[in-house]
This record gives C-alpha cells, sequence and structure tokens, in this order.
C-alpha cells in the first residue's frame, strides 16, 4: 500500500472513535450531559501534569528547530486545556514505567500512543479512544525470505525485535515466543538494530513505522496485513476527576472537526518531520 493511503487510512480511523466511545466501555461517560448547554466543565486555571516520552514521532517529540515540545499530544492537550480552562505542564518520562508512574500519581495524565487495555485499566483510567491504530511488521527494504507473520512464525530463526512494556512487545511475543523476541528501551534502538542486522524484523505501530520509513525510505518497509487494531487514549490514575471533562473535551473536538484536523496535519504527508530530522 502506498504511503499515502495508509496514512488516509488511520486519519480516516481517528474520526468518531470519541463519539462512539472508543473501545473503553469502562471508563465511558456521557458526554453530553456537561454540554447541554453548550458549555464545557471550567477547571479554573488548574494545572496539569502530563507525562510524555518526547521520543514517539508523530505524537510527540523535542522540535530540532526549537527545542520545545512538539506533536500531535502537544497539540491535542493545548487544545482540551484552551476548552477546560487548565494548563498543561508537559514533563518528559521514559515509556517504561510510565503507566504505573500515572498510577502511583506521581502525573495527572499521560499521552504517547497509549493503547487501551483490559491488564492497563487495572493500573490507570482510560479517556475515549481518539484513534484506531494498527500493528505492522518492520523489515529491511528488499526482505524476501518471509513477507507475512505467518512466514516468520515458521522459521525459528529469524529474530524479532521490538519495544519493552508495549503492546507490540505483547503481540511479538504472542505469535513467536519470548525466546525470540529482543525487547528495546525505546524504538529507535529497536530499528537501529534491524538495519544494523541484529534482529531481522520490527513489530510496531503502523503511524511509528512510516515515520521511520520516510526517513529511510532505501532501507525499510512495513510489510504484510495488520497484526491488531488498536484503539489509543490518555491515561490518568484511577478515580481522576479528569477522565470526564477530557471526555468532554475530546467529544467537542471530534464534534466541531479539531480531531479531523489533528489527523489531517499529523497522520497524513502533511507531516514531514521524520527520526533523522531529530537526530540532526
Amino acid at each position: 500500500m502506498r504511503r499515502t493511503a495508509v496514512f488516509m487510512t488511520v486519519a480516516a480511523l481517528a474520526l468518531g472513535l470519541v463519539a462512539c466511545g472508543g473501545d473503553d466501555d469502562d471508563n465511558a461517560t456521557d458526554t453530553t450531559a456537561g454540554s447541554e448547554t453548550g458549555a464545557l466543565p471550567d477547571l479554573d486555571g488548574r494545572e496539569v501534569t502530563v507525562a510524555v516520552e518526547n521520543a514517539y514521532l508523530p505524537f510527540n517529540y523535542i522540535d530540532p528547530a526549537t527545542g520545545d515540545g512538539a506533536g500531535w499530544d502537544y497539540d491535542a492537550w493545548n487544545e482540551i486545556c484552551d476548552r477546560l480552562n487548565c494548563v498543561p505542564k508537559y514533563q518528559e518520562a521514559a515509556w517504561e514505567g510510565m503507566i504505573q508512574a500515572v498510577g502511583d500519581g506521581q502525573f495527572d495524565a499521560a499521552a504517547d500512543g497509549i493503547t487501551i487495555t483490559d491488564e492497563r485499566k487495572e493500573v490507570v483510567d482510560f479517556s475515549d479512544g481518539y484513534i484506531q491504530i494498527e500493528q505492522r511488521l518492520l523489515v529491511r527494504r528488499g526482505e524476501d525470505r518471509f513477507a507475512t507473520a505467518e512466514d516468520v512464525q515458521a522459521d525459528e530463526s529469524l529474530k524479532v525485535g521490538t519495544q519493552t512494556g508495549t503492546t507490540n512487545y505483547d503481540k511479538a511475543v504472542e505469535l513467536f515466543g519470548d525466546s525470540r523476541v529482543t525487547a528495546f528501551e525505546q524504538f529507535p534502538f529497536a530499528v537501529e538494530a534491524l538495519i544494523n542486522g541484529d534482529v531481522d524484523v520490527v513489530i510496531m505501530d503502523e503511524t511509528a513505522g512510516l515515520g521511520y520509513v520516510g526517513a529511510n525510505g532505501d532501507k525499510l518497509d512495513l510489510i504484510g496485513d495488520s497484526l491488531s487494531s488498536d484503539a489509543l487514549g490518555f491515561i490518568f490514575p484511577k478515580g481522576s476527576d479528569l477522565v470526564d471533562p477530557v471526555n468532554q473535551a475530546l467529544a467537542a473536538m471530534d464534534a466541531d472537526g479539531t480531531l479531523a484536523s489533528l489527523a489531517e496535519k499529523y497522520f497524513t504527508d502533511e507531516f514531514k518531520v521524520t527520526y533523522d530530522d531529530l537526530e540532526g
């Protein structure tokens, strides 16, 4: 599939998720209750600490031109707080341990392309889903030993890389067994290992994989069908009073086209930032 077509598929899937509550039924709320008069909750200038990794295109990164945080997460949370009268305070945090840190109350929320799962719901509360993403196989360009996940399963000599603590890791272990999976602290390390031949394939979200392909078009490719389709949401400490206001803001952003605009900005070819740009 051509890059533009894939990006537009992701953008299209982003629309309407909030309106139907994503797949996060346990945390779904009646977003019309607080907006019958057209008004959203007022958080009275409250500061909200938001954990971000700053290493996950296109969701969050440090803009090399300005040194400031940028990406979908920043734009979305800036808009949410504009609507709710709150002040987002972004704090960089490593992905490994981020969910538990939010569960422990070290942050008010986290935004890092976090997949909604039942296991994670035991630790944190989720917002409604704001986008649906696919997991894919990232390989070296010209790879001819396999074309599907089933091919990788059949050849036990093939090594699989991914990032620790992610649903991508869970899917890799489910498909190939933990003895064949190498977990890296961040995806850039996994991709570097792939390019260097230390692993044969990397499992990651399609949105992130397209960024690596765009930066390394002569070295990398995405192959095979989707391994799973998952909704992403923001996370909060259990019982947080922010969940309902944020859901209402997301629903309003969906209704007035703001989420569609963000999807167009970050999940189509309009988004030009690559990992090579960040390294440079």
